[in-house]
């Protein structure tokens, strides 16, 4: 499927002073620990909380704003943080368009919004739109005069007008997950189970959910599963009062078969079955971003680990952040697929493979695990461009 998110333009966010990303699908970000994976990707988690709560909660529960602008760059330009981002997809189909906005830092952990646009559609003269600057707001879509807080996003308060409510529910969708095996082992609050949590804390929810609407979906987890940890076949939600637990049945030989609690599972186990919920759960995300699925999961599982997530790519945009050699065996990662992200002077820096990789991968040389074992998956230079793009504007004209 084509990505939900074909190019991402940050500035000033977190450990990146400025990035310019195009995405396929699935996009794979290759790195070291402590090169900025995480914050990279936590952009989409940022995007879709900014469309549900209040942007104060948002920077607030991040730290504030300080803890998400990035500060190191020079006195030339001005220090706000912006995001832009371009669409390949909403709602499932194909569409055009982009959303983007920056932020201006004020005395007092305070900020306002300086600018906001959004526009959707195919030609210029079919396209609908809107530019907010400061708490001036301009739209061809007629009647929208939406009264605006300096301190609040506009999309959030004109995403019910039909133009525009694709971009709002394609951001509000994204996730990004982490899963924590210690959540899985605990007994868990049930909830609606429309959406898991970033660890996986109310899996037993989802589960119940994905059953409910679909039982092909939900014995396909339990054969998934079983190519991941061997004998386990078959995954339960348990109920033990008002309280939900997981408990797996493994079985070996002629009718030998044991059950047993999340807690006695292994962090592996409990990782693989977060990743087969986050998958497969309803209502599917526009775009799950994965960080390191590989961990405490055996060499051997992880090629089943990799198809779950490339069978997940022809239903939703996938994005998985790496720095195993393991991971990226599987012989459909192409170049394309791949980005390098590398900590360089104290900031961030995302690029594609360098050209010597892009050839080494493309004429079956060597495979992206083989490269990034021999040190070799190397990215292609970075110019020095990062001046420009912070001084550029992301912005357009619209009217």
């Amino acid at each position: 499927m084509e990505p939900t998110i074909k190019q991402l333009v940050l500035k000033r966010f977190r450990s990146i002073p400025s990035e310019r990303m195009t995405f396929d699908n699935p996009t794979i970000f290759v790195g070291r620990n402590g090169s900025g994976k995480s914050n990279l990707v936590s952009v989409f988690s940022f995007l879709a909380e900014a469309m549900a709560s209040p942007l104060q909660a948002v920077f607030d529960k991040a730290g504030g704003i300080s803890a998400v602008r990035n500060r190191t760059s020079g006195r030339s330009y001005p220090p706000n943080l912006g995001l832009r981002v371009d669409f390949g997809r909403m709602n499932g189909r194909a569409a055009s368009g982009f959303y983007a906005f920056e932020v201006r830092a004020l005395p007092n952990y305070g900020f306002s919004v300086v600018r906001e646009q959004c526009s959707v559609g195919g030609e210029r003269r079919a396209r609908s739109w809107f530019d907010r600057v400061g708490t001036k707001f301009m739209s061809n879509v007629n009647g929208m005069k939406p009264a605006l807080d300096p301190a609040s996003l506009s999309l959030p308060l004109v995403g019910g007008e039909a133009k525009f409510a694709p971009v709002l529910r394609t951001l509000a969708a994204m996730r990004v997950y982490s899963i924590e095996p210690g959540k899985l082992s605990e007994m868990q609050e049930p909830d609606s189970g429309t959406s898991l949590k970033p660890d996986g804390s109310n899996v037993t929810s989802v589960l119940k959910e994905i059953e409910r609407q679909s039982d092909t979906d939900f014995q396909r987890i339990s054969a998934i599963l079983a190519t991941i940890v061997p004998n386990t076949t078959r995954v339960q939600v348990k109920k033990h009062g008002k309280n939900l637990s997981l408990e797996f049945t493994q079985e070996w030989g002629v009718k030998k078969r044991l059950k047993f609690e999340g807690f006695s599972m292994s962090d592996g186990t409990l990782r693989a079955i977060g990743l087969l919920a986050a998958v497969f759960q309803r209502p599917v995300p526009s775009l799950i971003a994965v960080e390191e699925p590989e961990a405490t999961i055996h060499p051997s599982a992880l090629e089943s680990v990799l198809d779950l997530l490339h069978h997940a790519s022809r239903h939703m945009q996938v994005v998985v952040t790496t720095h195993s050699p393991e991971l990226l065996d599987a012989k459909w990662i192409t170049d394309r697929h791949l980005r390098i992200v590398e900590w360089t002077e104290g900031a961030t820096r995302v690029a594609p493979v360098s050209e010597v990789t892009r050839k080494a991968l493309r004429d079956h040389l060597m495979g992206a695990g083989e490269l990034l074992r021999s040190n070799a998956l190397d990215p292609a230079p970075l110019f020095d461009d990062q001046a420009k793009l912070m001084q550029s504007d992301f912005f357009e004209e619209l009217a």
